[in-house]
C-alpha cells in the first residue's frame, strides 16, 4: 500500500520520458506524489494500491513536467527599454554605449540597487516565466562584476529560490564583460574574477556553476580557460556562453572541459558539435536574442541533430538582447526559427533543460524518484505550447507536489 499526499487523476500525461511514444504521452493517466516526489506515473488503470490525503481531478488536461528555463539573467537593475527605442530611430550599438549606454548602464544600476530592490524588480520577470509553466531557471550574476554587487546578484538569486516558489540554479558569470574602471587593465580584472570573486562566492555558497562569455568581444579561450581550471578545482561545473557571434572555438573549449552545456552556438561548425557530441555537452539554443539582434545565421540544428548532441532551448531574459519573459514564447520561436518539431522543443525545455542544469535525476520528465515539479496546462494536444503565442495556456503548477498559481 502506498501512502501517497496527492493523486493527480483525471489527466493526460506528456511524461516526456524517452520512448517509442511521442511526447511520452499516457491518454488516462494519473500520478502519486508523497514527500514532494513522484511515486507513480502511468496509466490510471495501473495504480497500485494506495492511500492519499488529497485527491485532484484534472478533468482531462494535460500534464507536463514543469518546464525549466535553463539560462537567465534575471537579476539585475533598471532597463533598457530606451535604447532599444534609440536603436529602433537609428542609433548604432556603439553610439550608445559611447553614451554611456549598452552593458555599462546596466552595471551602474545593479550596483546601484539594493538586494531588496533587485528581489522586487525580478519578481516581476518572474511572473512572466511562472505563469507559462516554468519551476525550475537558472539565474546568472554578471552585471555587478566586482565582488561585492557579484556576490549581491547572487544572494538575491538564492532568496528567489527559497521565497518565490521555484527551483533555482544559480552560475557565477563574472566573465561577461570587462568593467569600466578596468578596461585599460583587463588581466587585472581576469585575476580578480577568477581568483577573488569566484572563491568568495563559492564559499559562501552561492555558486552552483561556473559561465563565462567567450567571444573576440568578450573574453579569449585562455582567459575563460583559467576561470574554468579555478571551477573544477573546486568542484563546480561549468557552462559557456559560445560561438554566438563567431566561430571563436567556444564549443571546443567547452567540450574539452567537460562543461553542462555551451549556449547560443550559432556559428558553431562542425567540429566543435562534434566535440560537443563526444563530450556529452548540451547545445542550448536561445531563440529570443536571435530575434531581437535580428540575426540571420541560426545554431546548426541538422548538425546537432546528425551528430546526436541533444538540445535544450531558454529565455535568456536579460535587459540587452534578449527581454524575453515567457518560456511558451521561447517554445514558439525555437519552432518557428530554428524548425525544432514541437516535440524537440518541449523536451528542450524539460528533459533536456534539466541536463544542462546537472537536475537530470531531479527533475525533467514525469517518472518515479523525480521532483513532484508539473505543469496543468487547458489545452488539447502538446503541440499547442509551441503553437500559441500570448494565449494563456497554463492552468496550474505543483513545486514539490504543493500547487502553486
Amino acid at each position: 500500500m502506498i501512502r501517497a499526499d496527492r493523486l493527480i487523476t483525471d489527466c493526460r500525461l506528456a511524461t516526456m520520458t524517452e520512448c517509442d511514444e511521442p511526447y511520452g504521452a499516457i491518454d488516462d493517466g494519473a500520478l502519486l506524489i508523497a514527500d514532494g516526489r513522484i511515486v507513480f506515473a502511468g496509466p490510471r488503470a495501473d495504480l497500485p494500491p494506495h492511500e492519499a490525503a488529497a485527491t485532484d481531478h484534472l478533468d482531462g488536461r494535460w500534464v507536463t513536467p514543469g518546464l525549466i528555463d535553463c539560462h537567465t539573467h534575471l537579476v539585475f537593475g533598471g532597463d533598457r527599454s530606451g535604447e532599444f527605442e534609440q536603436r529602433l530611430e537609428g542609433a548604432t550599438y556603439e553610439e550608445i554605449a559611447r553614451a554611456g549606454g549598452g552593458i555599462v548602464s546596466s552595471v551602474a544600476a545593479t550596483r546601484a540597487a539594493s538586494e531588496d530592490d533587485l528581489y522586487a524588480s525580478a519578481l516581476t520577470r518572474l511572473a512572466g516565466l511562472t505563469a507559462t509553466g516554468v519551476t525550475t531557471l537558472e539565474i546568472k550574476s554578471g552585471y555587478g562584476l566586482d565582488r561585492d554587487s557579484e556576490l549581491k546578484m547572487l544572494r538575491v538569486a538564492r532568496r528567489i529560490g527559497r521565497e518565490a516558489g521555484v527551483r533555482v540554479r544559480t552560475s557565477y558569470l563574472g566573465l561577461h564583460a570587462v568593467p569600466p574602471e578596468h578596461r585599460a587593465d583587463r588581466a587585472r580584472y581576469v585575476d580578480k574574477a577568477v581568483d577573488d570573486i569566484l572563491p568568495a562566492a563559492h564559499a559562501e555558497g552561492l555558486v552552483d556553476a561556473v559561465d563565462a562569455y567567450c567571444e573576440p568581444i568578450a573574453f579569449s579561450t585562455d582567459e575563460v580557460g583559467r576561470l574554468f581550471d579555478r571551477a573544477r578545482a573546486l568542484g563546480l561545473p561549468v557552462k559557456l556562453h559560445a560561438d554566438q557571434l563567431s566561430d571563436s572555438g567556444g564549443a571546443e573549449l567547452a567540450a574539452r572541459h567537460h562543461a553542462l552545456s555551451a549556449d547560443h552556438i550559432e556559428h558553431t561548425t562542425e567540429p566543435g558539435v562534434r566535440a560537443m557530441a563526444q563530450a556529452g555537452v548540451v547545445a542550448v539554443l536561445l531563440p529570443g536574442a536571435y530575434l531581437m539582434l535580428r540575426e540571420t545565421t541560426p545554431p546548426p540544428v541538422a548538425l546537432l541533430r546528425r551528430h546526436g548532441v541533444a538540445m535544450a532551448l531558454a529565455t535568456d531574459c536579460n535587459p540587452g538582447t534578449s527581454p524575453l519573459a515567457s518560456m511558451t514564447a521561447a517554445l514558439n520561436l525555437a519552432c518557428v526559427q530554428f524548425r525544432l518539431t514541437p516535440e524537440e522543443a518541449l523536451a528542450g525545455a524539460t528533459r533536456v533543460a534539466a541536463k544542462a542544469l546537472g537536475l537530470q535525476d531531479e527533475a525533467g520528465t514525469l517518472a518515479p524518484g523525480k521532483a513532484a515539479d508539473l505543469a496543468v496546462w487547458d489545452i488539447e494536444r502538446p503541440a499547442e505550447l509551441c503553437y500559441w503565442l500570448g494565449k494563456p495556456l497554463l492552468h496550474r503548477r505543483y513545486v514539490a507536489g504543493v500547487a502553486r498559481g
